[in-house]
């Protein structure tokens, strides 16, 4: 174990979701703060104090070491009376500078200030949304580049995914009975590259992957405990390419349908989709196995192979590494967790790091719900981190906790 952060305490449930990270540094969002812990031992490099708490971070971070995210104008003058979360910022992973801070008023008129829910970012793009309208803003210098239009039939941009391209997910029609548009978009103007529409009947839609574009969606409201229904591969040019049924409980996945990038526990990569099944009985009789299996993103069908998590564990895919994926294989009741590296062909693995089997850091490494919590794999570091503190957890909750193989 490299060093362990109690949670702080806290008057209300306040949202920590995001972690970034650099050589030298685990950076984490606090109680109206961005902090960067030093990657050795925890302690603080540096903090950036904020007016108000954070609602929002991106996941993915620029070449530069900038990381956009959203926070409230003020602090919460009492238990449960938020703020509306309009404020976007970068902060400089390496110093703790902020970068920039702006908002934006309503692109029908007015001025009231947009509310956003989530933020991502693309290349030199950071593009935020919400129910209220989104915009988008250079990464350098925070000036808006573009804000989407809504429609005279009402159409507006319901969220974004970003990495290697940045995508939209439009939606038309009512809010009960919703007709969802998938678009990938240029990152300088805001314009249409190409429309893809999802099947009608789609309740929601998550973007897994920009590039390739890979999309979650629930059609029909019949997303099992995975949080959607169905995958579906995109090409270049907006057509389909495949549709993977995921009806059931079939993966230990995780999409929240609010968001547009909210999906955990999956990788895209070797034109295949990585995804943990979903719990079954093990040979020792209990119900706390799965396997890693992948489907190909251009007919859809099953790849040969699969990777078996073993004994009492469960194996869940991080991020791909390569041709390769980065898997977080969880402790059980005797052993630690691994990180581990599964060759995306052949599905052969390489252990990258086990953490100690001594209980009460088994109890600790299982205290972090891959589901809901921030787990990130990187050079020779593993963080598992909290996205929500409430007065009710902070007693003996934990907010970061970290393993190592380096000295």
């Amino acid at each position: 174990m490299a060093f362990r952060l109690p949670e702080p305490p806290v008057e209300d449930i306040t949202d920590v979701g995001g972690a970034w990270t650099t050589e030298q540094l685990f950076v984490k969002p606090g109680i109206r703060s961005v902090v960067g812990h030093r990657a050795k031992d925890g302690t603080a490099a540096w903090t950036l104090d904020l007016p108000g708490q954070i609602c929002a971070a991106s996941r993915h971070q620029s070449a530069d070491g900038g990381a956009a995210f959203l926070f409230e104008p003020a602090r919460r003058t009492a238990p449960r009376h938020f703020q509306p979360c309009t404020e976007v910022g970068v902060v400089d992973l390496g110093t703790g500078a902020l970068r920039w801070r702006t908002s934006v008023t309503s692109a029908t008129g007015g001025d009231q200030k947009v509310s956003f829910s989530e933020v991502t970012q693309s290349g030199r793009t950071v593009a935020a949304g919400g129910v209220t309208g989104g915009a988008a803003f250079d990464l350098g210098s925070g000036r808006v580049r573009w804000k989407p239009t809504v429609g005279s039939d009402g159409c507006r941009d319901r969220g974004y995914g970003g990495g290697p391209a940045l995508v939209a997910v439009r939606q038309c029609g009512t809010p009960d009975r919703p007709r969802l548009t998938v678009q990938r978009l240029d990152p300088l103007s805001g314009r249409p590259v190409f429309s893809y529409r999802l099947p009608e009947a789609t309740d929601s839609a998550n973007i897994v992957s920009a590039d390739p574009l890979v999309i979650a969606a629930d059609v029909g409201d019949t997303a099992g405990a995975g949080g959607f229904s169905d995958l579906f591969s995109v090409d270049a040019k907006g057509r389909q390419l495949a549709r993977i049924p995921a009806t059931g409980d079939a993966f230990a996945t995780d999409c929240a349908s609010t968001e547009a990038e909210s999906c955990r526990l999956i990788a895209v990569g070797n034109g295949r989709v990585y995804l943990p099944t979903s719990e079954r009985e093990g040979a020792s009789g209990f119900r706390n196995t799965n396997d890693l299996v992948s489907y190909d993103l251009r007919t859809g069908r099953p790849t040969p192979g699969r990777l078996a998590a073993g004994g009492s564990h469960m194996i869940y895919p991080l991020r791909m590494d390569g041709g390769d994926v980065i898997a977080y294989r969880t402790p059980s009741h005797d052993s630690g967790g691994q990180v581990v590296s599964v060759d995306g062909a052949g599905f052969e693995q390489t252990v990258l790091m086990s953490n100690p089997d001594e209980e009460r850091t088994r109890r600790a490494e299982s205290g972090f719900p891959v589901s809901s919590d921030d787990i990130v794999y990187d050079r020779g570091r593993l963080y598992l981190s909290a996205t929500l503190m409430s007065p009710s957890s902070t007693e003996d909750g934990q907010l970061i906790l970290a393993f190592t193989t380096a000295d």
